[in-house]
């Protein structure tokens, strides 16, 4: 290996390791690596800086405007609607779900789909977890088919146009992509859901917590319930909402008290609860009791507001810290009134319990909040609890008509992926389906800015010669005498560890240089390999940090983590197996 080689190596280890800590939102750490290989004179600037002007990160800007225009109307909703109205809604669910995801980006479609499902769940008496794993799996599924139906897809296309090979084309992956579909929506419809365990809150039944949220409240001074026991005070016997802890001491050293039937309240004790978000505010009206963020909520409620849930996303400022500490009320405007974990216990005060990617947050704030926080870095979804019906929902036909124009002119090549994407949020926005404002938020500038920085990364990999080296220990399996077979299992494998341990783009910035020296070195078509890549990063079913839709319905549904595990396997082995078979009598 030459020098350059090494220091890549160096870098890209400290990057995978620093990733893995995930103290660090991945943009930072992807360019901390690029701006180190420079620096370091492994590359130059004109790579350094590829990635921003490569056409891939506009491209996904465009197909998200385009998204929030198929939000801002509904024009899925009532499909969605029907189809989980359906006696048995499993199969054509998911199937329509995939469908819709090769042409809608499956990040904003699983933010659109998910609060539906809830309500749904809530209004039918179902449980919401047998529906969102499989939802965010089905959207991810569905991503393969075309090559805009995820960011990694323009990544690994842009990396391959690179290397110097020819472009993929926006239908071609379907060859593989299709199959990999049926037989993954199958599986979810079949095996998934048996061996998907129930996780439904169920309110005398502490050990199910399911969609139990945490919340606290103070003992009012001088009020009915200072000197009473819990039994008296009739705080045991609450719909839907269980007293599990009380706090004496103040905040500076509580202690914390067993909530047993004779313990005897006290003004300033803090009585924390965990309950069903439908019970929460019903805490409100129960005289002698202030909720802890009462001083927010009486200055937030009234016409204007409503209650959302938002979960919190891996790169956002809140991990680690406390709703005090990050003045939630201040920076986000809007109050917290309660916290859910999970797959892990809450105890004590809200404004001290540090937060984790994947909480999911109930906050009382003005209509603006799902506005100004969808798309950003710090949530993984915004649904407002009771969400209005779209207002534009006349302009559905734009956007229908759009999208279809957009994959007819890219697929024939009359303009570019590009050019078809632009022109298409262009029309959005003129025809009146979304305003300037709204498509500018519905960019998700982290995923934007991470593609381009994973770009630049992926060239650096070639530059440094590293790509070369791996190529030479991955091709092995060729020698080995496993043939075209061989070779997509060692390039699929290698890249679905990479994902489960960084992330997608980054597995895909990493393995697209190594899988195209592989193909030419084996005299292979490069198309079969890149493919390879393309299908095992953006397939991520193991855990629910390996990609954002997992981690979207992860506190939604109160799912464990073991339990994409669980499910995710069978699913990603099917991948890998019908992958290895159609990828060779396809490209081989």
């Amino acid at each position: 290996m030459t020098t350059d080689s090494w220091i890549a190596l160096a870098v890209l280890a400290v990057a995978v390791v620093v990733l893995l800590l995930d103290r660090y939102a991945p943009i930072f750490v992807l360019t901390g690596a690029v701006g180190a290989l420079m620096f370091a004179d492994v590359i130059d600037t004109q790579t350094a800086l590829s990635g921003l002007s490569s056409t891939a990160p506009a491209t996904i800007a465009a197909l998200y405007v385009v998204a929030g225009a198929v939000t801002a109307t509904g024009t899925f909703a009532k499909v969605v609607d029907r189809l989980l109205d359906r006696p048995r809604p499993m199969l054509g669910f998911l199937t329509s779900t995939a469908v819709i995801s090769a042409v809608v980006p499956n990040t904003p479609l699983v933010a659109m789909f998910a609060p539906r499902v809830m309500r749904w769940s809530q209004r039918r008496g179902a449980d919401a977890s047998r529906l969102l794993m499989p939802l965010s799996f089905a959207s991810i599924l569905g991503g393969v088919i075309t090559l805009i139906g995820t960011s990694t897809n323009l990544v690994v296309a842009d990396l391959v146009v690179q290397a110097g090979e020819e472009p993929l084309d926006v239908f071609e992956i379907a060859v593989v992509g299709i199959p990999v579909a049926i037989v993954g929506v199958l599986l979810l419809s079949t095996l998934g859901q048996k061996l998907l365990p129930k996780r439904t809150a169920v309110a005398d039944d502490m050990e199910q917590r399911g969609r139990e949220f945490q919340i606290a409240a103070r003992v009012s001074l001088d009020g009915p319930l200072d000197g009473r026991t819990i039994a008296d005070s009739g705080l045991r016997n609450l719909d839907g909402v269980f007293l599990a802890l009380v706090e004496r001491g103040g905040d500076s050293d509580p202690t914390a008290l067993a909530a047993s039937p004779k313990t005897v309240l006290r003004e300033g004790d803090v009585c924390c609860f965990v309950g069903d978000v439908a019970r929460v505010v019903d805490l409100h009206g129960i005289d002698g009791l202030d909720p802890l963020e009462e001083q927010h909520v009486s200055s937030a409620e009234g016409p204007g507001t409503r209650l959302f849930e938002a979960v919190v996303a891996p790169a956002s400022n809140l991990v680690g810290a406390t709703l005090r500490s990050a003045n939630f009320r201040g920076r986000y405007g809007g109050a917290v009134m309660a916290v859910h974990r999970a797959d892990g216990e809450l105890g004590g005060q809200l404004g001290r319990i540090p937060l984790r990617a994947g909480d999911v947050l109930l906050v009382l704030a003005d209509d603006a909040f799902g506005a100004r926080w969808r798309n950003q870095t710090d949530f993984s979804l915004v649904a407002a609890v009771d969400e209005p019906p779209p207002e534009r929902r006349s302009r559905s036909w734009l956007v229908i008509t759009a999208t279809v124009a957009m994959i007819v002119l890219a697929s024939l090549g009359v303009f570019s992926l590009f050019e078809a994407a632009v022109l298409a949020a262009v029309a959005v926005v003129g025809g009146g389906a979304i305003s300037i404002r709204e498509g500018w938020r519905a960019i998700n500038l982290n995923v934007v800015l991470t593609m381009a920085v994973a770009i630049s990364l992926g060239a650096a990999v070639t530059v440094s010669g590293l790509a070369d080296q791996v190529a030479e220990l991955v091709g092995r399996a060729e020698s080995l005498g496993f043939g075209d077979v061989g070779t997509v299992v060692a390039i699929m494998l290698a890249t679905i560890v990479l994902t489960e341990l960084v992330t997608n783009t980054a597995a895909a910035a990493l393995m697209v240089p190594v899988a195209i020296t592989i193909a030419n070195e084996a005299g292979t078509d490069p198309k079969m390999l890149a493919y390879a890549v393309l299908v095992g990063a953006s397939c991520s079913f193991l855990s629910p940090v390996g990609y954002q839709t997992n981690l979207m319905v992860f506190g939604l549904g109160g799912y464990k983590f073991t339990d994409f595990t669980r499910v995710g396997f069978p699913l990603t082995l099917s991948t890998l197996v019908t992958s290895a078979i159609v990828l060779p009598i396809a490209f081989g």
